[in-house]
């Protein structure tokens, strides 16, 4: 019976897949070679080349990695192994041509070196590529877009080894759109950075909600929009400033989750990684979070042991004491780290937690502690998020009869902590919310 729902879903999914691309392979060719033939007849097309591309050696034999998308393309559509991840994909896909195509209407641009002359099986494939594109379609580059969006697909399904053979052939195939000269640099740069946006705005997993904020968010909300703002004036302003348009954007969107879109801006699964277009987009956030980590944590120990096995601490920078991991911040990134057990609840910075999400810690943090015979609860610092959610787990255990006994035991073992007023309010909500599950 298993055997046949599976069969069945798969079928599904092909068909779908199948609908997907007679919708998007048409809509390609007729929306890249329409926008294409009318640059054509434009007297405002200009050109972007950097006096070291002149030095790009012409090679005929990666015309054959550059064709090699159109194949990956098709079969990517049936490699997916849900309805969410198919559709999300194919949303992707449409995007990146219509994002295209309007790149390529608002600043249209033509490639200027002159091609030589290719014999052999190259030479056709290099004829048959002429014949439908024309040096107009230039930035952001279409085909780097799609290498960005298919690799993330690939690599979501393939093993390890298998996965670094596809790696190395889709940088082959990023780099192909430099050595078959069909693209210069702007092109690509511009191509990935779209690429990028476009995977973060879409994303396979997850959902994103928007949630009221409490006023201390938008405080905080208000201070990293200001910071944005001045970054993306400045990268306006300042010749040669582009590049501060990326924390410009990290910022804002920072500032978005604590608008109201929360945790989902860091797009943290409970694995605790955060998606690759996430780490790509927040990077100068994401690194400043990290240094300021780093400065604070100097004279606070990683951990210490709270109850039972139950240790308060720091997010480790790469080995812990504890078998289990209890992560419950939404900025930083597991990567490479190890525990026996690593699972995220991922909570903002400097915001306090609603008695919701206490409820919930709390409950997987029981599970956790059962299984394990020691887990590390861990925040930025380990001071306050997770010093939060120790006391509501002792609170819920018994192993504290109050929040001012609760917080005592924690201050005795890590005197750094800091629980504010708002933290000791929300910590009684939950007290009071216990003791009348409790009370007959």
């Amino acid at each position: 019976m298993a055997e046949s729902m599976l069969m069945q879903n798969k079928v599904s999914l092909w068909k779908q897949g199948l609908c997907w691309l007679v919708l998007l392979g048409p809509l390609f060719f007729l929306s890249y070679g329409q926008v294409n033939q009318f640059t054509a007849t434009r007297d405002d097309v200009g050109s972007m080349v950097i006096g070291w591309e002149h030095a790009i050696p012409f090679m005929p034999w990666t015309i054959v990695p550059y064709w090699s998308i159109d194949l990956l393309y098709g079969i990517s559509l049936f490699i997916c192994t849900s309805k969410q991840e198919l559709t999300r994909h194919g949303c992707r896909l449409l995007a990146a041509s219509l994002i295209a195509c309007v790149g390529f209407l608002v600043l249209p641009l033509k490639f200027t070196f002159v091609r030589p002359e290719t014999q052999g099986m190259f030479g056709w494939l290099f004829q048959q590529l002429e014949q439908f594109d024309l040096p107009y379609n230039q930035a952001p580059s279409l085909h780097i877009i799609l290498t960005w969006l298919l690799w993330l697909r690939f690599r979501q399904h393939l093993g390890e080894g298998a996965r670094l053979l596809s790696g190395a052939w889709f940088l082959l195939i990023a780099l192909s759109v430099l050595t078959t000269w069909q693209h210069h640099f702007i092109d690509v740069v511009s191509g990935f950075v779209v690429g990028v946006m476009i995977s973060y705005a879409i994303p396979v997993e997850g959902h994103g909600r928007w949630k009221r904020p409490s006023v201390h968010a938008m405080r905080l909300a208000t201070k990293y929009c200001v910071g944005g703002i001045v970054f993306l004036l400045a990268g306006l302003w300042i010749p040669q400033g582009v590049i501060l348009l990326w924390p410009a954007a990290a910022l804002l969107m920072v500032a978005a989750g604590y608008a109201g879109l929360g945790v989902s801006v860091f797009q943290k699964n409970i694995h605790g990684d955060l998606s690759l277009s996430a780490r790509w987009l927040l990077f100068p956030y994401l690194a400043g979070a990290w240094l300021s980590k780093k400065w604070f944590s100097r004279r606070i120990s990683l951990s210490n042991v709270v109850y039972g096995g139950v240790a308060l601490g720091r997010f480790p920078d790469r080995t812990m004491a504890q078998a289990a991991v209890f992560d419950l911040t939404a900025e930083f990134h597991k990567g490479s780290r190890k525990a026996e057990r690593w699972e995220a609840y991922p909570l903002m910075d400097l915001v306090v937690p609603g008695v919701p999400d206490i409820r919930q810690a709390v409950m997987k943090l029981s599970q956790l502690q059962q299984r394990h015979e020691s887990v590390l609860v861990c925040c930025a610092l380990g001071l306050s998020r997770s010093a939060t959610v120790v006391a509501a787990w002792l609170l819920k255990e018994g192993h504290a009869g109050s929040v001012t006994q609760a917080v005592a035991l924690i201050k005795s073992r890590r005197p750094q902590v800091v629980l504010t007023f708002a933290h000791l309010q929300v910590l009684e909500t939950f007290s009071k919310e216990l003791q009348c599950q409790i009370s007959p």
